[in-house]
């Protein structure tokens, strides 16, 4: 009788989280929880595939000690900001300071990444209820896009992630003012993302033309679009010539041809596929009713106008950012065609929706998209793989970091470890997987070659790593490691 009272806090503690406002949280937990599994993993196996990562750990480790952001594997003496506007960075020095490891960048983004599946379950389970809404946030946390950019080490649009879900949950749900508030500081994780920002400006404009007009919101919305287009010029024209040390945007080039001959065009079957992908798998298409695709059009624009293939196909993280705009367009579709006067529509949109007599709402929907990521070769298939030693690397050296070898000089990098020991992953060369023409690799280079400066551990071998690959860097004339 007198454990009574304590069994039944504990039921109503049980019952209080089961409640259904917490589930974008417990679905945002377990993601987190994944994204940080699969990223350490592939970290602690040495399967970095990029730069990147050791490009934004110099970088951030900077801002950590209040110095300008400088990456020596970028190039000697190279300022972060002269290569791509993302001072948002900054935001991880403190807990950097606190844990200064590759490690934190990693589990940085995997937070960012899952915060923002709460908006995306939220407006789900508002719009759609609760099995719905649950069933919308695992489809969006296993999208192909969202795995693609976890398995790419590290990059800036991590940080874009939540701030365009909250803007646009914002949006559908006509709360203006805050989706001007998430928005703006888009322009602060990527030059390009200005325009994006500008994006959700003329979405709040033309969502609120639907209903009653409001002078203030125009204001906002109008606001915005100014804010971001004007953030995005002056960052192309001024901030970043201004810390680039040949006092221009490098990549501006991906626009025109090399040496000024005529510039590769996407085939239009590879642009058909990305898209198709970007729409069929993750929404059934049904998302193409949505106005709120309006935002992914920048993204996809600059993408598809540029010379490098590397940005046209599913690779990489290109794709991260429009998948929180296809998932929430997902949700403000579904909820206007199923009470659609369209027959075919009404029954379309309950096939997405999984409505049966019998069984939960909405499971299908998980298994279909689950199915989708697990054909398309995604990241998470890969965590049962053994850890890689590169082909005639003695392990104990591997682990140990880059050391010098017996016939060596200081600074050069020992084979096997920027390499891999196999074509595939040289400097230079493309992944097989990637899919890439093997002389595009002088514009992209920085994600083709392996960052082993964030492959190793502890302090004092990330040192190590550093100096030598800043000498391989600076022994390559032929090889600019860069990339968007």
């Amino acid at each position: 009788m007198r454990d009574r009272p304590g069994i039944g806090a504990v039921a109503r503690a049980a019952a209080a989280l089961r409640a259904p406002r917490l589930d974008p949280y417990w679905v945002s937990g377990v993601l987190f929880v994944l994204y940080t599994t699969l990223s350490v993993c592939r970290h602690r196996r040495m399967l970095t595939m990029s730069w990147d990562l050791g490009i934004f750990e110099q970088a951030i480790q900077a801002y950590a000690r209040l110095q300008a952001p400088v990456a020596d594997l970028k190039g000697p003496g190279t300022n972060i900001l002269g290569d791509h506007f993302s001072p948002v960075t900054a935001l991880i020095a403190p807990v950097y300071r606190a844990f200064p490891s590759p490690v934190t960048l990693l589990v940085v983004q995997a937070a960012l990444f899952a915060v923002s599946a709460v908006p995306v379950t939220r407006l789900a389970a508002r719009r759609l209820g609760r099995g719905r809404g649950l069933a919308i946030g695992v489809a969006y946390g296993l999208s192909w896009g969202v795995q693609r950019a976890v398995d790419f080490d590290f990059h800036e649009i991590a940080f874009a992630m939540p701030l365009l879900a909250f803007a646009l949950e914002a949006v559908v749900c006509r709360r203006w003012r805050a989706a001007v508030l998430w928005a703006a500081p888009l322009v602060l994780v990527k030059e390009d993302l200005g325009v994006t920002a500008a994006a959700v400006g003329v979405l709040i404009l033309l969502r609120q033309r639907s209903g009653a007009r409001d002078r203030r919101v125009v204001v906002w919305g109008g606001g915005l679009v100014a804010f971001g287009l004007a953030a995005t010029a002056v960052a192309l024209g001024v901030v970043i010539p201004g810390f680039n040390s040949t006092g221009s945007y490098d990549y501006w080039n991906k626009l025109d041809g090399e040496g000024g001959g005529p510039a590769p065009v996407i085939p239009l079957d590879t642009a058909v596929r990305t898209l198709l992908w970007t729409v069929l798998p993750t929404t059934g298409l049904l998302a193409l009713r949505s106005p709120l695709l309006i935002v992914a059009l920048p993204t996809l624009g600059w993408r598809f106008l540029s010379h490098d293939d590397h940005y046209w196909g599913t690779d990489w993280h290109y794709s991260a950012v429009l998948m929180p705009v296809v998932f929430i367009a997902l949700t403000d579709a579904l909820e206007t065609a199923r009470r659609s006067g369209r027959p075919w529509l009404r029954s379309y949109a309950h096939q997405l929706l999984g409505r049966r007599p019998r069984g939960g709402p909405g499971a299908e929907r998980v298994a279909a998209a689950v199915r989708a990521d697990a054909a398309g070769d995604v990241p998470h298939t890969g965590l049962g793989e053994g850890r890689r030693t590169p082909a005639g690397a003695d392990p104990r050296r591997v682990d140990g970091g880059i050391g010098r070898g017996p016939d060596k000089p200081a600074g050069e990098p020992v084979p096997g470890v920027l390499d891999r020991g196999h074509a595939g992953h040289r400097p230079g060369l493309r992944r097989p997987a990637d899919r890439r023409r093997p002389g595009a690799a002088g514009s992209g280079g920085r994600r083709a070659a392996h960052a082993s400066g964030s492959a190793v551990r502890g302090a004092g071998q990330r040192r190590r790593v550093r100096g030598a690959e800043a000498g391989a860097v600076a022994g390559r004339a032929d090889f600019s490691p860069s990339g968007v």
